[in-house]
């Protein structure tokens, strides 16, 4: 469904008992809310009630010239959530996803049952403009986001991914092609502009932070600083993953899921 926002569209997708607590999910940058597919049976299972996002330009949701923010992204999901007259959720995004979690803790902070962080950053990394010049400049090139589909790919799943799951495999490189250009573009320079760190220690919302262990793009060793930072956050890592362990280890990753928002549902 769409949500009309000063004349864009934002797409989302609300499903579960209108009783249930409602769990907000974020996704990757390139991806849509398609990702979090092996999340929801189970969360629905629970009763829960669940939210997926598309972030502008990507999945439903219609791009926005020039570049992002990590605050206007988050500014998105507040919108939606007043749309929908949802007072408060359950937070998890993984990727820019979890970056933009932080920027909605950091903002919109009573708004927050709790947040799971998965895979992500608390600022842009040293040396990241220039090993993301190549990527901007492919897409501006192309004007499409399918030159990065093969390599996308190979950082976000281990070699034992593909032949395991290969339908899978190929609706996420799908999706990963058909991402707006200016939505691609958009987000990238906010991954490029921004540092969470000295407002991460006055977060109050309880937050769980997980990583893939050969997660090379958002190592583990940043997402351990985002769960030193955070006061009494906890930080769990997922063997054999890489970007996705939530499509690659779904059974893991939904134990860890599960038990986090049990303990403050």
């Amino acid at each position: 469904m769409l949500i009309n926002l000063g004349g864009r569209r934002l797409y989302y997708d609300l499903a579960g008992p209108e009783t249930g607590q409602v769990v907000c999910f974020i996704h990757s940058l390139a991806s849509d809310s398609g990702m979090w597919a092996e999340q929801l049976p189970p969360l629905l299972a629970q009763g829960y009630r669940v939210l997926r996002l598309d972030m502008r330009g990507h999945g439903g949701s219609d791009p926005v010239a020039g570049g992002y923010t990590m605050a206007q992204l988050a500014d998105d999901v507040a919108a939606a959530l007043d749309f929908l007259a949802i007072p408060r959720v359950q937070l998890i995004g993984l990727s820019i996803g979890g970056m933009i979690g932080q920027a909605f803790a950091i903002a919109h902070g009573r708004r927050l049952v709790s947040a799971m962080l998965c895979d992500t950053a608390p600022q842009t990394m040293p040396g990241a403009k220039e090993a993301w010049a190549p990527r901007i400049a492919a897409v501006t090139k192309a004007n499409s986001v399918a030159p990065l589909a093969d390599a996308t790919m190979e950082r976000w799943f281990t070699d034992a991914f593909k032949p395991r799951k290969p339908g899978r495999w190929q609706q996420i490189h799908a999706t990963i092609s058909g991402t707006a250009p200016a939505g691609y573009l958009g987000c990238a320079a906010a991954i490029l502009d921004f540092d969470f760190t000295p407002k991460l220690p006055a977060v109050t919302a309880p937050t769980l932070v997980v990583c893939g262990a050969d997660d090379q793009g958002t190592p583990p060793a940043g997402n351990r600083k985002i769960a030193a930072l955070l006061p009494g956050a906890r930080y769990e890592e997922i063997p054999d993953a890489r970007h996705f362990p939530n499509v690659e280890h779904p059974e893991t990753f939904n134990r860890i899921m599960l038990g986090w928002l049990g303990a403050h549902r």
